[in-house]
């Protein structure tokens, strides 16, 4: 797993946010205005100082739409609750998984190939933040 932190820059580069909404059945025609400017960094990152990117390795989360490749934004300022995708470590490995705090404490993966890990006590787990965005890895 690669840790990356974003970058501090005052440089920000808006793209541009179109009104329409792209249908994904058949095609529409597309409109030639522009809605507003979005900046990715002010959309997705709540918390800059707590954020960071993590890319993603294996297919342990593939049915919660995490896949081999996809690029993860972290924010571990966030407190993680039962239900949260979090980035932990467990027993000196780091791991994507969601957080199930009942009816015990558990990672839950979201392929059947892979078993949940189960904890005792709450010291044997350290998480590093809640999992907020997704990028999607074009193959």
């Amino acid at each position: 797993m690669q840790f990356i932190r974003p970058v501090d820059s005052a440089d920000a580069v808006p793209l541009p946010l179109f009104i329409e909404r792209v249908p994904c059945g058949f095609p529409s025609p597309a409109q030639d205005y522009v809605e507003d400017r979005l900046d990715l960094n002010k959309f997705a990152i709540k918390h800059p100082s707590a954020t960071y990117f993590i890319k993603v390795s294996g297919d342990s989360m593939c049915g919660a739409g995490i896949a081999d490749g996809d690029l993860l934004i972290v924010d571990r300022s966030l407190t993680a609750v039962h239900g949260d995708i979090v980035v932990a470590a467990v027993a000196g490995e780091f791991t994507v998984k969601e957080l199930r705090t009942r009816p015990s404490l558990q990672l839950i993966p979201h392929n059947r190939h892979y078993a949940a890990i189960s904890f005792f006590s709450e010291e044997e787990l350290e998480i590093f933040g809640v999992v907020t965005f997704t990028l999607k890895a074009h193959k």
